[in-house]
């Protein structure tokens, strides 16, 4: 019996994203209204073993609530061990069966374990019976219905289903309508994922596929204010854009609060300086001389000349 999915203030989740949603990203987009934030994907082998840094990649905050935490990992025992250790901090406990990069594939987790049926049923089934929050799970579009299936039969409390398959990676056209047809097999709440950039789109992926919930990822990078965008969208029918100034105030607030959480650095800065102002007049001048800066007064300085 499957453990029920929390009811949520907005449709709209934060994907889950490898050196993006720290926990002053993840503030920023839970203040522009995403019902739910999630940690970046970390590695169940390496909190199982205490490991510092995964560890602090799972610090949270009262003010995320609610928030997930997304593991991978294929060793069952370490699974379980981290779900342990980190449930207390978090409302739901999110496993990848979808994550395209190689390095993840090569340790045989994320989409590579979508192959493995077995192994799928004994890890959803162990864990969702082992704590005390919801176990979730995303997937690609690789035999999809079927894993889908399987997870919800061993446990799962909602499914995030990504309409692209692992060897698209993020190219391509996502595929709605494995969403759709996920949606009608299973009874727990579906999620989907895939080439949702505004309000428009987020409304035509919810009529097309009758999914609860949209997880937004890439659209997000450097525009938390997304998340007010596409409410507002949903609700009024209105399209409300951000100025150039108000970008370049999102960009110091996301400094101010990566100073505040212990999340801070020059790579970041610089990195967060880039994503915040893509798309603005003169950011590509902005981004080649970013390249060679190397101090937080010589990155604000920039901002502020830009």
């Amino acid at each position: 019996m499957s453990k029920q999915f929390p009811k949520l203030n907005s449709k709209l989740i934060l994907a889950p994203m490898h050196d993006i949603t720290n926990i002053a990203f993840r503030i920023m987009c839970k203040n522009y209204g995403a019902g739910l934030v999630s940690t970046e994907l970390l590695s169940a082998n390496a909190i199982a073993k205490g490991n510092k840094s995964e560890l602090k990649g799972a610090k949270t905050n009262k003010k995320e609530s609610p928030i997930a935490i997304q593991l991978f990992g294929q060793n069952t025992e370490n699974i379980l061990k981290a779900a342990k250790i980190v449930e207390k901090d978090f409302d739901i406990i999110d496993f990848n069966l979808g994550c395209p990069s190689k390095k993840i594939l090569a340790q045989g987790c994320g989409a590579a374990l979508l192959k493995r049926k077995n192994k799928i049923k004994e890890i959803v089934e162990k864990t969702s019976k082992t704590i005390k929050k919801p176990f979730t799970v995303k997937i690609r579009n690789e035999n999809a219905i079927e894993i889908s299936k399987i997870c919800e039969k061993a446990g799962a409390s909602a499914i995030t289903i990504h309409g692209r398959t692992a060897g698209q990676g993020y190219s391509g056209n996502a595929d709605w309508n494995i969403i759709k047809e996920i949606k009608k097999v299973v009874k727990i709440p579906v999620i989907g994922n895939g080439d949702v950039i505004d309000g428009e789109s987020a409304k035509k992926m919810f009529e097309e596929t009758d999914c609860d919930n949209i997880m937004i990822g890439r659209a997000a990078i450097g525009n938390p204010f997304i998340f007010k965008q596409i409410n507002e969208y949903l609700k009024t029918g209105n399209i409300i854009k951000q100025t150039r100034e108000e970008k370049i105030k999102d960009y110091f607030e996301y400094i101010k609060l990566a100073k505040k959480y212990g999340c801070f650095s020059i790579k970041d800065a610089k990195w967060k300086a880039q994503e915040f102002t893509k798309g603005l007049a003169g950011s590509t001048k902005l981004r080649r001389k970013m390249n060679s800066v190397k101090s937080e007064k010589e990155i604000i300085d920039l901002i502020k000349e830009f």
